[in-house]
């Protein structure tokens, strides 16, 4: 029996499919959810729904006995998350799970300087509390999705050109949906007991290649302008966006302009037993027709 948490959103509902698109049978999948109405979809496809939620230990552990694979996806309330996950890692050592995996993140250091340290820091406490629990474990350290990379540009960057402060950066966005499947894969496969692995596109782009490739698209000089982070933050909450945002994205910037999400190795190629998806695939399809 695998067991997904986060099956309701976009990378769960993912790897449910894709396991069943490669003939696991959803009965032996379960989906906690917050309720039965959010996972109805899941419901139709055959899968268990397990109703519980990050903050009530007991519904965790009720909803993880029985399991033999928990796939863990971290959680989205940001204040909340080194604890909300402990907890889970906890609940599944007493509900007798025998394999835990983990959704982490792609980085260069552990570092508390890291300026993606506002993400790192859950992450890192909830691999520790796997790693200390005595459960097999696997850890999948996935890059950031290359579906965000439109929110980065905007809707008229035809128009306005690429304006983000990662410098010269590069990162090795990868699509949600390859990593899903990636992870498909590792739920059904075997010997990826205590491993740790790098889930990254191949090719760490820097912005101005993203540039080059909006200009090659749109036939005409796209500019990449990297301006300070203060600016950046300034000019998106001018704009109106909430100054939390704005944080996050200029967080992310200085990430990759320290080098922190490039892909010096990944495993995803081997996971995958093809190429992902490259940034050149995912703009062409995204912008060639517009």
């Amino acid at each position: 029996m695998i067991t997904i948490t986060g099956a309701t959103g976009q990378l769960g509902s993912g790897v449910i499919d894709s396991l069943i698109q490669k003939g696991f049978n959803p009965s032996n999948i379960s989906a906690l959810a917050r309720s039965e109405e959010k996972a109805q979809a899941l419901k139709d496809k055959g899968v268990n729904i397990k109703i519980g939620n990050y903050n009530d230990y007991n519904s965790l552990v009720e909803a993880f006995k029985g399991t033999d694979k928990l796939l863990l996806i971290s959680s989205n309330e940001m204040e909340n998350r080194s604890q909300q996950q402990v907890n889970a890692v906890k609940a599944a050592k007493e509900a007798g799970v025998k394999h835990i995996l983990y959704t982490s993140i792609q980085r260069q250091a552990d570092s508390s300087d890291s300026p993606i340290n506002f993400v790192l820091d859950s992450h890192i406490a909830t691999e520790e509390a796997i790693k200390e629990s005595g459960m097999n474990y696997t850890i999948l350290r996935n890059n950031l999705y290359m579906d965000m990379l439109p929110w980065v540009l905007g809707e008229q960057v035809f128009e306005t050109g690429i304006y983000y402060p990662a410098q010269d950066g590069r990162i090795a966005y990868t699509m949600r949906s390859d990593i899903a499947e990636a992870t498909a894969n590792v739920l059904m496969g075997h010997n990826h007991e205590n491993k740790d692995y790098n889930i990254s596109n191949t090719h760490s782009l820097s912005f101005q290649e993203v540039a080059v490739q909006l200009s090659v698209i749109s036939g005409k000089t796209v500019p990449y302008t990297s301006p300070t982070v203060e600016e950046y933050k300034n000019t998106l909450v001018g704009a109106g966006a909430p100054a939390e945002v704005a944080d996050m994205l200029a967080g992310f910037a200085q990430g990759i302009a320290q080098g922190e999400l490039v892909a010096d190795d990944t495993d995803l190629p081997a996971l995958l037993g093809r190429e992902a998806v490259s940034y050149k695939e995912f703009l062409n399809s995204l912008y060639a027709q517009k």
